[in-house]
């Protein structure tokens, strides 16, 4: 009987491996949480560029008058100020088309719920465990390929449409672009535009 217990027993001690699987987790939400900042910081200097105010910005990004002060005069010591970004969902680079892509992705998982393949993908982009790496990228692409094969009937024709241009896109030599945002902001922007443009079209 002492024998059968022993062998029930809980370890007293972690193993590495569980170790380092706590501990990737964390550094994983670490990691999410300042890519999330340094993003923020970066939408703010994009919003001064589009000219908007202090008092504007404080409201839409939730943050203390001072906090945006202090953004504001950290940008505004550039010589001169970027031109404003072009907002046309008709743009070639990758991170631009990836946003794209990334939007429909989560509209088509809204739609069909758990059935959707991509689901999962989306919710871990979403948690920032996944990145925009180029095979993360094409096995987004693969699983968007699928729902809209497999569930053809439950989604709107324009999904199919927006994703043959988005992967026409990805097909060819990422063009560049004269912008000096970065990718994540570009990203980012396509993500929003391409959804409400999603939204409008369903």
């Amino acid at each position: 009987m002492a024998g059968e217990e022993s062998t029930h027993r809980i370890p007293e001690a972690l193993t590495e491996e569980q170790a380092g699987r706590m501990l990737a987790d964390m550094n994983e939400v670490i990691r999410a949480g300042e890519e999330m900042r340094k993003l923020r910081s970066e939408m703010i200097k994009l919003f001064i560029g589009f000219g908007w105010t202090q008092d504007r910005i404080a409201r839409l990004a939730a943050m203390s008058q001072p906090a945006v002060s202090k953004q504001m005069a950290k940008y505004r010591l550039d010589d001169e100020p970027p031109p404003p970004m072009a907002l046309s969902l008709d743009q070639h680079d990758t991170p631009w088309l990836e946003g794209r892509l990334w939007a429909l992705a989560e509209e088509i998982s809204e739609t069909l719920g758990d059935t959707a393949r991509c689901t999962r993908y989306v919710d871990a982009i979403a948690r920032g465990k996944q990145r925009f790496t180029p095979e993360n990228v094409d096995e987004l692409r693969r699983l968007v390929e699928e729902d809209l094969r497999l569930h053809r009937a439950a989604t709107p024709g324009s999904y199919q449409e927006v994703y043959d241009k988005i992967s026409r896109g990805l097909d060819v030599p990422p063009k560049a672009t004269s912008t000096t945002a970065s990718a994540s902001v570009r990203r980012t922007l396509a993500h929003r535009i391409q959804r409400d443009r999603l939204r409008g079209d369903a």
